[in-house]
């Protein structure tokens, strides 16, 4: 098994809904998302996948959510409490819709909303 990660950063806003304390109000992160993959068998160069369409997939969404407030924005805006955990899996399936095919397939991917907090979302 071979495994590649690309790391971006974004800042965003977000309020956590029924949380008690200081993070129910509005308040910003500089966020930072490591998106693994992984797979067995190279392409016909010897990549696993190149990490410009992983950066370019992984972009797209940070895109969505960069310097805007992230409670505005489906499926945050109602269906999923904007927590580091729930970024982690939207993160996950949004890029694996773009990249997973027989060959690849993310299946990790770490949150940070601090240098010492982290969330992480895996598949199997």
């Amino acid at each position: 098994m071979r495994e590649v990660m690309i790391e971006m950063g974004f800042s965003s806003a977000h309020a956590l809904r029924g949380y008690q304390g200081k993070c129910e109000n509005t308040h910003g992160h500089n966020y930072r998302v490591e998106v693994y993959v992984r797979g067995n068998e190279l392409n016909e160069i010897g990549l696993l996948i190149d990490f410009k369409d992983l950066k370019a997939a992984t972009r797209r969404v940070v895109e969505y959510l960069d310097h805007k407030n992230i409670n505005d924005l489906p499926p945050f805006d109602r269906e999923l409490n904007p927590s580091a955990e729930h970024l982690a899996g939207y993160f996950l399936h949004e890029v694996a819709r773009q990249i997973n095919d027989g060959r690849v397939q993310v299946y990790k991917v770490r949150v940070w909303e601090t240098d010492t907090c982290s969330a992480t979302y895996t598949v199997d």
